[in-house]
C-alpha cells in the first residue's frame, strides 16, 4: 500500500506563530499562492484511482483543490491536528507569563494536556486509530491534513529514524510518500526541504 499525506498550506495562524489545531481556518494569501506555484511544478504523484481523504478542515480541503483539482474525497476527524484548548490562536509570547500556559509546556509536553483540548499522546492515539483502519484497507490512499498528524505518523512507522514529531513535520504543501509494504519513504515534493515547527 501507497500512503501520500501532505501538509496543508500556510495558514494566518503559522504567519503569526499562533497554535492552531481545532480551529477551522482557511489558508493566507501566501498559502493560496505557494500551494498555486507548487501545483504548476507537477512535482506531486499521480493520485487516479487512490483513496483521497482530508481532516475536513478547511484549510485541508482547500489545500487539496489548489494541488489536485475538485476532485471527490472523503473526510475524517481522526486525522485533525492537536486540540490546544483554551491555548488556541494564542502565541507563545501572548501566553509566556500564564501559569496555566507554563505548566503545560513545562515537563512531559506529550503527556500534558492543554485545558479543554488534548496532550499530544491522545492526539497520535487518535491518528493511529486512523491510520489502522486507512491500512486495513489495503487501498493506495492520499491523507491531506496537518503536520502534527504526518509527524505522528512517520514516528510511528520509522522508529528506528528516531526522529522526535518537530524532526519529522514537513513543511507547507509537502509531505511524504509512504511504501507500506517494503518499508520506505520519500520527501514529496522530493526537492523541497523540511522546516522545523512555526
Amino acid at each position: 500500500m501507497r500512503l501520500l499525506m501532505i501538509r496543508h498550506g500556510r495558514t494566518e495562524a503559522n504567519e503569526r506563530h499562533l497554535y492552531c489545531g481545532s480551529t477551522d481556518i482557511s489558508l493566507s494569501e501566501r498559502g493560496r499562492s505557494e500551494l498555486e506555484e507548487a501545483g504548476k511544478d507537477q512535482k506531486y504523484p499521480d493520485i487516479t484511482g487512490m483513496r483521497i481523504i482530508t481532516s475536513g478542515k478547511k484549510r485541508c480541503d482547500e489545500t487539496l483543490g489548489l494541488l489536485f483539482g475538485k476532485v471527490p474525497h472523503e473526510t475524517d476527524p481522526d486525522f485533525c491536528e492537536m486540540d490546544f484548548g483554551v491555548f488556541e490562536m494564542r502565541s507563545y509570547e501572548e501566553m509566556k507569563e500564564d501559569p496555566e500556559y507554563i505548566a503545560w509546556i513545562s515537563g512531559d509536553n506529550e503527556s500534558n494536556i492543554a485545558p479543554g483540548g488534548e496532550s499530544g499522546k491522545l492526539m497520535t492515539e487518535r491518528v493511529l486509530k486512523g491510520i489502522d483502519r486507512l491500512m486495513a484497507s489495503g487501498r493506495d490512499a492520499v491523507l491531506i491534513t496537518h503536520g502534527g498528524v504526518i509527524a505522528a505518523v512517520m514516528a510511528y512507522l520509522f522508529p528506528e529514524e528516531g526522529r522526535n514529531r518537530y524532526e519529522w513535520q514537513p513543511s507547507y504543501g509537502s509531505g511524504y510518500m509512504v511504501d507500506t509494504a517494503d518499508r520506505t519513504w520519500k520527501l514529496i515534493p522530493e526537492k523541497r526541504e523540511i522546516d522545523t515547527i512555526v
